[in-house]
């Protein structure tokens, strides 16, 4: 297949030292799945054509980034090239060639990365056809390399360590987080409803990733920000004040004993 002839391009381009190194942090096929799964999870049905996103941002430690600094140019083609072809066999419409763009997170762990997608419209001059109105920016998914030797789930109270407590307090209300993702706005259908008219129908979602949490701004009109910075998504610790529209909600994890 060609999709995975591209794979075994990419995985070439760190063999020997280099790709030995890699194995412990974020792998480049592994990249390429993810991104290839964003494209599937970001379509947009139109009349007769099913449109995907264009652009790709991969979101790494400064760790993992060091990792192939040297490679990049080549690595950020073979995705690109991974990305047509992972289109043309679905039958997918572009609105130009996938475009794979590359940034460092300080806030990322090694092994982590998100990925974020955007469909981008081309110049109307060239009479390029595309979907009606504007398209938002796709949410930053962030992901958690898979360790290079499989371990068996044990509970945590097996291996003696206390469960925590997490929520989300505000207004005197408080709401404890017990799913991987959580839904905040004004809808009736988020998991949290704030009675806020500044506040987006689906604004931010609080998500677990591995044992750390995040707030990810879902494409609100008024925005998000994290003690007092303007953020998209930002890693939250015990304590943190996330501010939608005119509503501060704190963030708490503690150890329940």
């Amino acid at each position: 297949m060609v999709l995975r002839s591209v794979e075994r391009k990419i995985e070439a381009l760190f063999e020997g030292v280099f790709g030995r190194a890699f194995r412990t942090n974020v792998q480049p096929v592994e990249l390429a799945r993810k991104l290839a799964k964003e494209m599937d999870d970001h379509r947009n049905v139109s009349v007769s054509r099913v449109y995907v996103p264009n652009e790709f941002t991969v979101y790494l430690s400064p760790g993992d980034r060091e990792q192939f600094e040297s490679y990049e140019d080549n690595l950020r083609s073979e995705l690109q090239e991974y990305l047509s072809e992972h289109a043309r066999r679905e039958d997918y419409a572009l609105l130009s060639s996938p475009r794979v763009l590359m940034e460092t997170d300080a806030d990322l762990d090694v092994g982590e990365f998100g990925l974020a997608t955007r469909m981008v419209q081309p110049d109307r001059r060239h009479g390029a056809e595309g979907p009606l109105g504007d398209v938002e920016p796709g949410e930053t998914m962030i992901y958690k390399a898979k360790p290079a030797q499989p371990t068996q789930a044990v509970s945590p109270e097996a291996l003696g360590v206390e469960t925590e407590l997490v929520t989300l307090s505000w207004n005197g209300s408080s709401h404890e987080v017990k799913d991987r993702r959580v839904v905040i706005g004004r809808s009736r259908d988020c998991d949290i409803q704030l009675a806020d008219a500044n506040v987006s129908r689906r604004h931010a979602e609080l998500r677990q990733e591995g044992s750390s949490y995040w707030i990810v701004d879902l494409g609100s009109t008024n925005g998000l920000e994290v003690n007092g910075k303007r953020v998209k998504r930002a890693k939250l610790r015990t304590g943190d004040t996330i501010t939608l529209g005119s509503t501060e909600v704190t963030f708490s994890r503690e150890s329940e004993r």
